[in-house]
């Protein structure tokens, strides 16, 4: 596992460049601390992900980091995106992610998500518990199109935590 991006390199003087651009430049420009994200390393690690394991089989989490560059980056290169909330989902759809390539993936989620997401028609939803199916149910019953669903099992595991982000419980 390698911790700077395949891009970087560092001159004679000691300098280091990220994609050809010197990072004392950046953090001239952007001040410090910042992050630099490269895209072809990006595109290049994407690649690799979609040919080892399958088109429509890797998912970018976009809660590690979203915003319209980067799921248009990961749409373009074939991975699907697991969106937690309405607001990741608004993000992708904004950018021109199809919903069809969107599947969200997020304990907790609102009847206004649920709704969002079966209007839209998400990939998949991927229900966490039975409330949940219930409030599906409910939407469907509404006159919502029936979405396509997997189950998340939970192994009962209980931990200390506020329960909006408590999972893995009964």
């Amino acid at each position: 596992m390698r911790l700077l991006p395949r891009t970087a390199s560092v001159n004679a003087d000691g300098a280091l460049s990220i994609g050809g651009v010197a990072v004392a430049e950046i953090a001239a420009q952007f001040g410090t601390p910042t992050f630099i994200y490269d895209e072809q390393h990006l595109r290049e690690t994407c690649r690799e992900a979609v040919a080892a394991f399958g088109e429509d089989r890797v998912i970018y989490a976009t809660k590690a980091f979203i915003n319209t560059a980067v799921v248009q980056l990961m749409n373009e290169e074939g991975l699907l995106l697991d969106v937690a909330t309405g607001g990741e989902l608004f993000v992708a759809l904004n950018a021109g992610v199809p919903a069809s390539r969107c599947v969200m993936h997020g304990n907790n989620k609102s009847e206004d998500e649920l709704r969002t997401a079966m209007t839209a028609g998400l990939r998949h939803i991927v229900i966490d518990s039975f409330d949940e199916i219930e409030r599906i149910e409910r939407l469907h019953a509404e006159g919502l199109p029936a979405p396509r669903v997997q189950l998340r099992i939970t192994p009962g595991l209980h931990v200390e935590t506020h329960a909006y982000v408590s999972t893995g419980q009964d």
